[in-house]
């Protein structure tokens, strides 16, 4: 096996956000200009990738530096999930004869993307066969390997890599995010992606790249940076103004149908725009109508152990008892032993109903065979 690696770096046009300008060409020059702010999320998600990457490097052979000690974030999950990412890698890696195995390999689509390029976590090629990994350790929004413009542009790079050395026929693409139990695979031919490059990502890039096309609104707006101030997105949302906020037993089944498509993005919107509106006036600006205060906030000891010392000196217990919660006692057990121990002793509640759209996944709620249901 071989293995290469290059530092990560961004790129205007980046893959990561690539469903972004995609769907929103002219986003692209404007999020440009705003500085990445670095959250404890981000900078976890960097420190499980270092060690991911340690760990593949051990796999194959190579003499790599444990980063552990140095890393701002590490616990056991972090340790277990890499752990899980590293087996994938192996079992993947297993199915071929002599495949060759890239590791945050520096990838160019640039043909296609101006100055486009990303780095991809982990590429295996062999034989007709080129796999593009990527490891997400975020566990809030579940990824999809399935048409994700974000791996279909590190394919792009990789072809780019291997097409002249191996008859690749089609190109396999795995997110891999162990904290959501979710591995993710799509399967695509070469002519169906190159088809996608030459006739939606190239055309589409160029506007971007010029800061040019159509604004538009939708679930890509959640990682732009200028969602709070954006104008297309206020008049999206403030169409909702029109029914003037009438009652809802006042309103006409097709208008509640029209608010509740609209109903999760609007209050996501009004959230960023106080959120936008809080930082702006923490830098000094004064909004007229408002100001600052200083919140609501609980009591805290200043020392906990000092506390519990002067409570059972006093003679009486200072600490609560009860039975870890389900992640900790795993953690504390191991999953092997967890399960053999407590698996028949533990069970996943039924959930309330929600409204969703048709689109979801989910089976539809049926009211006949929940009656028996208890309330809350």
């Amino acid at each position: 096996m071989e293995a290469k690696h290059s530092e990560r770096s961004h790129a205007k046009l980046s893959a990561s956000s690539s469903a972004r300008w995609l769907a929103c060409p002219p986003s692209a020059l404007l999020n440009a200009k705003v500085a990445d702010t670095a959250s404890d999320f981000a900078r976890e998600g960097t420190c499980a990738h270092k060690l991911a990457e340690y760990k593949v490097n051990k796999l194959l052979g190579h003499n790599v530096r444990d980063p552990t000690e140095n890393l701002d974030f590490f616990d056991g999950e972090m340790a277990e999930c890499t752990d899980s990412y590293v087996q994938y890698i192996a079992e993947e890696t297993a199915k071929y004869h002599q495949p060759v195995v890239m590791v945050e390999q520096k990838l160019d689509f640039s043909s296609y993307v101006p100055d486009g390029f990303g780095t991809g976590d982990c590429i295996i090629v062999a034989d007709e066969v080129l796999t593009v990994i990527d490891f997400k350790y975020g566990k809030n929004v579940l990824v999809s390997a399935e048409s994700n413009s974000q791996m279909m542009l590190y394919a792009l790079g990789a072809l780019e890599l291997f097409d002249i050395l191996y008859d690749i026929a089609e190109i396999k693409m795995v997110i891999f995010q162990p904290r959501m139990q979710n591995v993710s695979e799509y399967t695509i031919s070469v002519t169906e992606l190159t088809d996608w490059a030459e006739h939606t990502l190239k055309p589409t890039a160029t506007l971007a790249a010029e800061g040019k096309g159509e604004f538009q609104v939708g679930e890509h707006c959640r990682f732009c940076k200028v969602k709070a101030t954006c104008r297309k997105r206020a008049e999206y949302n403030l169409m909702l103004a029109q029914y003037d906020f009438a009652m809802p037993a006042e309103l006409e089944d097709t208008e509640i149908e029209a608010i509740l498509e609209k109903a999760d993005k609007l209050v996501s919107w009004v959230n960023d725009i106080k959120d936008y509106a809080l930082s702006q006036a923490l830098a000094g600006k004064r909004w007229r109508g408002w100001k600052l205060v200083e919140g609501r906030s609980t009591r805290k000891y200043t020392d906990e152990n000092a506390v519990a010392e002067a409570v059972k000196a006093n003679g009486a217990d200072p600490y609560e008892h009860k039975v870890l919660g389900l992640t900790a006692m795993q953690k504390l057990l191991g999953k092997k032993q967890f399960e053999e121990l407590l698996g028949g002793l533990i069970y996943k509640p039924q959930g309330k109903p929600t409204l969703v759209p048709e689109l979801d996944k989910r089976p539809e709620w049926s009211s006949a065979e929940n009656d028996f249901m208890e309330e809350d």
